[in-house]
């Protein structure tokens, strides 16, 4: 065996396949990435040890994580997730659970997919919901594609400049290798009248970047009567109180479903998920599935729809998909299962309540100005900080409050309170912010 036992390839199995691929040694493999992104000293591995020191060991580095109390959002929300949630999902049928290419034996998985899919009908009033994405990001991306390829011989596709920025830029990395024009645009109405004749799409978010809650009356009959469809990019727990898309005549819809109770942990799992009106329903990417009864006449659940060309025509493929975050759409189900129409509607209330509170004790400090009087909000929003960002950010996280996010290009900076945050959290946050006008005195 080579130089790690635990590597299933032999060394002459190594260098078979190295001479099959055209390059001398492993070292090779990474001949393209610049030398100083490789590392180039001694590993700082400790010795052997225990199981029960090593699992000292790494309970001391999660020990060494700042706890901070997050009022951020940006997209990645801090809310409460059931306890009975990491019970149900941490069930090895579910946990372990692959592919359901056998429905005879994946009842289990197909049941909860088929919930999750009922569940995105219900907060979106469309039709027809696929079986989850990897995230929201590029749960828009193959939107912008499903516009393409819905609409005959037309490539652009007008994107709101109000969404998310890391939607923004996954949509266009998609865009650009995809064939699609994007057209970036802050005033949508008009692109799409300025961009008409080759018009496939148009996408705009139910709540933008600030945080503001989006009128988006006209939006669809523009798109609809240059031959377009309207996706709307949504957070699905506002969705228990804000008008629906489908309510907004959106062909589409699209977002993240960590808002429905998946914590933050630096940087994931997420769970996209894309529902769009039945007659689209054949562009939808990914797979669907759907109920159906068995030759006794009993319910059971299938693959009722899956695009052929993802499997052997992908060069003529709208998307080429093929897994889904499961294990995730499960949490949402779960989650989605227990709060209910009024739990969720009681979130919404909470948020409503924490972060105008928030906003109204942070612009009392003096040390901030309104970026958009007037406007609304559920959760989030923008103020314009006259002191410096960096101080001010510092400062809360030397109190232990993780807050007032940049806004890339502006002089804003953003917060967020969910119904996690408490009264006397706000309270010390609004102290921290106070300490500076301390320390310009």
């Amino acid at each position: 065996m080579g130089a790690f036992s635990y590597f299933p390839a032999t060394p002459s199995d190594i260098e078979l396949m190295l001479r099959r691929i055209g390059v001398k040694s492993l070292d090779d493999l990474y001949s393209d990435v610049p030398g100083d992104f490789m590392f180039g000293g001694e590993y700082d591995l400790p010795a052997a040890m225990t199981e029960q020191q090593v699992r000292d060991f790494f309970k001391s580095l999660a020990g060494a994580d700042p706890k901070l109390k997050v009022f951020a959002g940006a997209g990645a929300y801090d809310h409460y997730t059931p306890s009975v949630i990491p019970y149900v999902t941490s069930r090895s049928e579910f946990l372990t659970a692959y592919t359901p290419y056998q429905c005879e034996i994946s009842q289990g998985t197909l049941r909860y997919v088929f919930e999750w899919q009922t569940m995105i009908c219900e907060l979106t009033g469309l039709d027809v919901a696929n079986a989850s994405m990897y995230d929201g990001p590029t749960a828009a991306a193959e939107a912008v594609r499903m516009c393409v390829a819905s609409a005959r011989r037309r490539s652009t596709v007008v994107v709101s400049s109000l969404l998310l920025p890391q939607v923004l830029e996954v949509v266009g990395t998609y865009a650009k290798w995809g064939g699609v024009n994007i057209k970036v645009a802050g005033d949508v109405a008009g692109a799409v009248s300025e961009y008409a004749d080759d018009l496939a799409g148009v996408i705009v978010p139910g709540i933008d970047r600030y945080g503001r809650i989006v009128d988006l009356s006209g939006i669809a009959d523009a798109a609809h009567k240059a031959g377009a469809l309207m996706v709307e990019y949504c957070d699905p727990s506002a969705l228990a109180v804000l008008k629906t898309p489908a309510e907004w005549g959106a062909d589409v819809a699209v977002g993240d479903g960590q808002s429905l109770g998946i914590p933050l942990n630096y940087g994931g799992p997420y769970v996209g998920f894309m529902a769009c009106r039945s007659e689209h329903m054949r562009k939808l990417p990914g797979r669907i599935v759907g109920e159906s009864r068995d030759s006794e006449g009993r319910r059971c659940y299938v693959l009722t729809l899956q695009a052929r060309e993802q499997h052997i025509r992908r060069e003529k493929a709208t998307s080429n998909i093929c897994s889904n975050e499961s294990l995730m759409a499960l949490w949402c189900t779960v989650y989605l299962s227990l709060m209910g129409p009024e739990g969720m509607k009681r979130v919404n209330a909470l948020c409503h309540e924490r972060s105008h509170m928030l906003y109204r004790e942070l612009l009392s400090t003096g040390l901030f100005e309104e970026a958009f009087p007037g406007a609304d909000f559920i959760k989030e929003f923008a103020l314009r900080p006259l002191v410096s960002s960096d101080t001010l950010q510092q400062a809360l996280l030397k109190a232990g409050y993780f807050a007032a996010l940049k806004v890339d290009g502006e002089d804003l900076v953003t917060f967020c309170a969910t119904e996690k945050r408490t009264v006397e959290e706000i309270e010390g946050l609004v102290k921290a912010v106070c300490s500076l006008k301390e320390d310009r005195k």
